[in-house]
């Protein structure tokens, strides 16, 4: 009989409960609650399949690979800033020293060490790879409802180069339309159509546009990921500016996040809109696209339909911000959303759920790396220990 996802984590946890807590409780002494969420995690993922080994090189070997990459899945579940922090407590805790691979404190490898790996890490993009398979692995035969799309900022300690100013262009003159007798403030007679004005063409040349024929790989190639300054405007009107990254994400039904993107601040949201949903469409099955006013795009809304998705988008405000939004008087009412479209446009807030745990809880807030790859293993690793914290969460 085919077992369900949550059948499947069910059974993970009575496994964990009932076999392996009591064997290593009878080694280690009673375990601590992150203790037991990092032994969870550890045999959730597969990290040693994504490990290349070591043995039979020329040279001196090379320390294990696998127990740091297990230290650094510690560091985001106990929630370290510093990699200092982590090698204390490794010398520290003998619990959390035996999970991750050393006996003794002495076996511990060097900061210098540590940082050399996780720069391995971060090239081979060890983290995106696990993390997939571990979405392919447990979503493969779950069909989700809705997919919640957003960003969140990531502040980085890191100089970017300057951007020199645009040269100011020549205004045009207003000698033409003197000469035909026009008068300011007032336009002439509007053509009426007959049924409403027709349907504009789609815009071409944007990058939108593009990336609607383009593979993933080229579309993730084509945008910026160099550290730059963001700027957004919150639902009350107020402007945040922020320098570092963008991690774009999509998060399923039961705060899941599906796929993930590092940008630069600058980019706008709507940009990563079509490689998201490619992306996830390439890992799970889904219904439902749920975004907010930024993504609010032809090519977007037609891109998602083309994969058989139905897109729900909050509708801009005719004034700005929603709480500056004014009446229109004249013209075509603004688009609403049904009320079917309210209701489930209403779990887009698990996006936002998930975006503050990562930050409060997985290292989030706590980037000290350089550099967009590094940047993106350090997120990732809080990523997978996030993802399998909501799995467990579902039994």
């Amino acid at each position: 009989m085919k077992l369900t996802l949550r059948q499947q984590i069910t059974q993970f946890s009575h496994v964990l409960q009932t076999g392996l807590f009591p064997i290593l409780q009878d080694e280690l002494g009673e375990l601590t609650p992150p203790a037991k969420r990092l032994v969870a995690t550890l045999e959730m993922i597969p990290l040693a399949r994504f490990i290349p080994s070591s043995r039979g090189w020329i040279g001196r070997p090379s320390k294990d690979r696998l127990a740091i990459a297990s230290a650094f899945i510690a560091k985001a579940v106990y929630g370290f800033s510093l990699t200092r922090q982590l090698l204390d407590a490794l010398a520290s805790d003998p619990q959390l020293r035996c999970i991750c691979g050393w006996k003794e404190p002495w076996q511990i490898p060097h900061e210098s060490t540590f940082s050399r790996a996780f720069d391995e890490f971060a090239r081979m993009e060890l983290p995106q790879f696990v993390h997939e398979t571990l979405i392919r692995e447990t979503q493969k035969d779950r069909l989700i409802g809705h997919i919640a799309r957003d960003s969140t900022a990531i502040e980085a300690r890191e100089r970017f180069p300057q951007t020199p100013s645009p040269k100011p262009t020549p205004k045009a003159s207003a000698e033409p339309a003197k000469k035909r007798g026009a008068k300011p403030g007032k336009r002439g007679p509007q053509k009426r159509w007959k049924g409403g004005k027709p349907q504009a063409p789609l815009p071409e040349g944007t990058r939108l546009h593009r990336q609607r024929t383009m593979s993933l790989a080229d579309m993730l190639q084509e945008l910026p990921k160099d550290c730059s300054i963001g700027v957004k405007t919150s639902s009350k009107g107020h402007t945040q500016h922020w320098r570092g990254y963008k991690l774009h994400w999509d998060v399923a039904d039961g705060q899941i996040p599906i796929s993930a993107v590092l940008t630069g601040a600058k980019l706008h949201d709507s940009q990563v809109a079509i490689p998201l949903m490619t992306m996830t469409s390439h890992r799970v099955t889904y219904c439902y696209d749920l975004m907010d006013a930024a993504y609010e795009a032809r090519h977007i809304e037609e891109h998602s339909r083309q994969l058989n998705h139905v897109p729900i988008v909050d509708p801009k405000a005719p004034g700005g911000p929603k709480s500056q939004a004014k009446d229109i008087p004249m013209g075509k009412p603004p688009r609403e959303l049904s009320l079917a479209e309210r209701e489930r446009y209403k779990e887009r807030t698990m996006v936002e759920r998930v975006n503050a745990r990562l930050k409060d809880e997985f290292g989030g807030r706590n980037v000290r790396v350089r550099g967009a790859a590094k940047v993106m293993a350090h997120l990732m690793f809080g990523v997978v220990a996030l993802t399998v914290d909501q799995l467990l969460k579902l039994v």
